[in-house]
């Protein structure tokens, strides 16, 4: 009977041990799924914002893009037909910094491309920064970064979200359309700089470029470019959605003749311009297409179980959409061509990082108006205001009504007036008097609609759309003290007759193209009004994290499959 009570124990110690082993392997087990069990996001999201681009110009060409560009994401993406701008003025930093942040000029500080801060009286570039030193480029072009930038950026919270694990890059010819979409925590920005046909950093980022950029900037894509210069992609006869190539309505570049093709940048003398030259060329944005497949090869974007994020911004738009205007050959012949490069992209990301494996979303930073001058000969009310004549005019007439003070104003730039609140004190002028003369003249200006005293938007009779595009855009520290509205089809600027500008509330400034396509996005369309300040927390959603700091913007649930 011992012996076999021994046994019996002896048997429940077994049985015991290999329990307790099972036991603790099916945790094991079932801890290492749960700790391989990533968040469903993409290898990589990809940005492109491409500078001055209406929304009709998806249409306009239509019938001229391939089927791998603009075609493939409209028929395999979603369409967000009404995206809107929601505040003023709607220029191209203010644009950038809107959609990375989902916030408006109000609270991410990003007010226009430059502006007087109140409280200091200097003058301010939207990326300047003093404090650090260029990279690879000359002082006035490097001395860049984020630092004017108030709010988080989508693209820092995914750093946030990843504990830095994920790789984030901002690629652009402009400055602004670099940094701003690349956020405070990238490990990159790279901008054109035009004395060396480079692109270039600035230490905000590094001491030094790597080693890619370097070896990209060795093959001299500038100095091709620079002497090839800009002949039609087609025959001149094609191109039937647009004026005549020879009109009034443009300027032609320094050194030619007529404002027609083919073009010649050798006008812009290398000594004096560098390369400025090829910001208006399409070759710009082929440079930003070929530096963006550098990155992705070089620094395996896409490559790892974290999410990266590639912003890109394409400037060239932009410069030759201010010298020619929408309706010229040259707007044609620019949107043609970035369809097929935009149609090369996307193939070459469906071999690098895989069909399926990205999401990819294309907007704008803003429109632009038609010349007005070329509307007048249709017979549409439209007109142009000189910002420096205006200064000039209203300083003199505030002269008369106060004799005590000379140049009250400190600047009149961005549809706005900046008061010189020392001279204003020190002539023992009544502020609110000043600012209701102010109003009052150009009230009476031709092509002024309103006159609006910001420090007392809610006493103006202004339909509510304008009023609450007017708020968000007001920035109490770096915004003039009266905005002014100008009438449909009317613009402020000093670009006299020809070319076109844009920072109206007006649609053709503000309704802008926004496309989705790629990993978790659905197929289909909406015309529901979204706006700008959207595009961030669909991305948050998305990417399951966080909403940058600043954030106002909703998700766009059709979006998201």
């Amino acid at each position: 009977m011992l012996a076999h009570a021994h046994y019996i124990a002896g048997q429940l110690r077994y049985f015991m041990r290999h329990l307790l082993f099972l036991f603790v392997f099916l945790a094991s087990v079932s801890s290492s799924q749960a700790q391989n069990k990533a968040v469903p996001r993409p290898k990589l999201v990809v940005g492109i914002v491409v500078d001055q681009m209406r929304w009709d110009y998806l249409y306009r060409y239509y019938d001229r893009y391939s089927e791998g560009g603009f075609r493939r994401l409209m028929s395999e993406g979603f369409n967000c037909q009404n995206t809107m701008i929601n505040y003023l003025p709607s220029f191209t930093g203010p644009g950038h910094a809107c959609v990375y942040t989902g916030s408006v000029p109000s609270i991410h500080g990003i007010a226009a491309n430059d502006w007087l801060d109140n409280i200091t009286g200097k003058y301010w570039y939207c990326t300047q920064d003093d404090a650090v030193r260029p990279v690879g480029g000359n002082a006035k072009a490097g001395k860049m970064s984020p630092r004017n930038l108030l709010a988080t950026t989508i693209t820092d919270e995914l750093k946030l979200a990843t504990n830095s694990r994920s790789k984030v890059f901002g690629i652009a010819i402009k400055d602004r359309g670099s940094i701003l979409p690349a956020g405070h925590m990238a490990d990159g920005a790279f901008w054109f700089d035009d004395t060396t046909g480079n692109f270039i950093s600035s230490t905000f980022y590094g001491s030094s470029l790597p080693s890619w950029v370097n070896q990209f900037n060795s093959k001299r894509y500038a100095d091709s470019f620079f002497a090839k210069g800009w002949n039609l992609l087609y025959p001149l006869n094609t191109y039937t959605q647009s004026i005549n190539d020879n009109n009034r309505y443009e300027a032609a570049f320094p050194g030619q003749g007529a404002p027609a093709f083919p073009h010649s940048i050798q006008g812009f003398e290398r000594g004096k311009w560098g390369y400025y030259g090829l910001r208006y060329l399409p070759a710009g944005n082929t440079m930003v297409f070929r530096m963006a497949e550098a990155c992705i090869n070089a620094e395996q974007l896409g490559g790892s179980e974290h999410t990266d994020f590639l912003a890109m911004s394409f400037s060239s738009p932009d410069y030759a959409g201010h010298r020619f205007a929408p309706n010229s050959v040259e707007m044609e012949d620019m949107f043609l061509r970035f369809d097929l490069e935009l149609a090369d992209f996307l193939r070459y990301l469906d071999r690098s990082v895989g069909r399926g494996n990205y999401t990819l979303f294309l907007t704008a930073d803003h429109g632009a108006a038609h010349n007005p001058m070329f509307l007048q000969d249709r017979k549409v009310h439209a007109g142009s205001e000189l910002d420096t004549a205006m200064w000039r005019e209203l300083n003199r007439y505030l002269k008369t009504r106060f004799p005590k003070a000379d140049s009250l104003i400190r600047t009149f730039t961005n549809y706005q007036v900046y008061l010189d609140d020392n001279k204003i004190a020190k002539a023992n002028i009544n502020r609110n008097d000043l600012k209701s003369t102010i109003t009052s003249w150009l009230e009476k200006q031709e092509g002024v609609a309103y006159a609006i005293d910001m420090e007392f938007i809610g006493r103006i009779a202004l339909p509510e759309p304008i009023r609450e595009m007017i708020v968000n855009g007001y920035h109490r520290k770096r915004s003039g003290q009266i905005q002014w509205i100008s009438e449909p089809g009317w613009y402020s600027g000093d670009h006299g007759a020809t070319g076109t500008t844009h920072g109206s509330w007006n649609p053709y400034d503000t309704h802008i193209p926004l496309l989705w396509y790629g990993w978790g996005i659905a197929k289909g369309e909406t015309h529901r009004t979204v706006h700008m300040t959207d595009i961030a927390p669909t991305l948050a959603a998305l990417l399951h994290i966080q909403m940058p700091s600043g954030n106002i913007g909703k998700v766009i649930t059709p979006v998201l499959r």
